[in-house]
């Protein structure tokens, strides 16, 4: 992947390609459940919205927007995200 910042360590990626923010914050949801907690994962992502729904996605579940820098997104994911039923 082209120009993702030299100083950024994670331990997985995922490339969200041309998804939009639906389809790939499910694709990334169904990604991180089995990683451990504290994991953290390089998200990236072209789709122009990205920049306002992946920092309200963290939120909403409790993983880490450690940093970002459009299109690449710098997840870790927490053991307190809330919980689905």
């Amino acid at each position: 992947m082209e120009h993702v910042p030299a100083d950024w360590k994670f331990d997985d990626v995922f490339d969200a390609m041309e998804l939009g923010c639906g389809q790939l914050l499910l694709d990334f949801r169904m990604h991180i459940l089995p990683l451990p907690e504290g994991s953290v994962v390089m998200l990236a992502t072209r789709d122009i919205g990205s920049p306002m729904e992946v920092p309200a996605w963290c939120r909403l579940t409790g993983n880490r927007l450690i940093t970002h820098s459009h299109p690449y997104y710098l997840i870790e994911k927490s053991g307190n995200h809330r919980k689905e039923e």
